[in-house]
């Protein structure tokens, strides 16, 4: 059963280890930011604060997102058939491009 949602019906996109190994050290990064926030909040530190770490945070999501979109197309580009046959076309991530701006 699917969300209704079209990219849920998708297979694996391969990425390189590299941009992996890069994505995960980002996310490892963006989870100690939010501990951070928690602590912040538990701290009771000013809210102009918070609120500024918190659009670092929210800032460092969206680039994932977009090296993990970035990745994606320039995979699809390079591997036209395998794409294709995983269900990715460039609109495909395009639309998931979208949804990050």
């Amino acid at each position: 059963m699917t969300d209704g949602n079209p990219t849920s019906q998708l297979g694996p996109m391969e990425l390189p280890e590299g941009v992996v190994d890069e994505v995960l050290t980002r996310l490892r990064r963006i989870e100690g930011q939010v501990r951070g926030l928690q602590q912040m909040i538990t701290d009771g530190r000013e809210c102009k604060d918070v609120v500024t770490q918190i659009a670092a945070a929210n800032k460092a999501l969206e680039q994932v997102g977009f090296v993990l979109v970035a990745e994606g197309l320039t995979w699809c580009l390079r591997h036209p058939e395998e794409s294709a046959a995983a269900g990715y076309d460039p609109a495909d991530v395009q639309k998931m491009f979208l949804k990050l701006a």
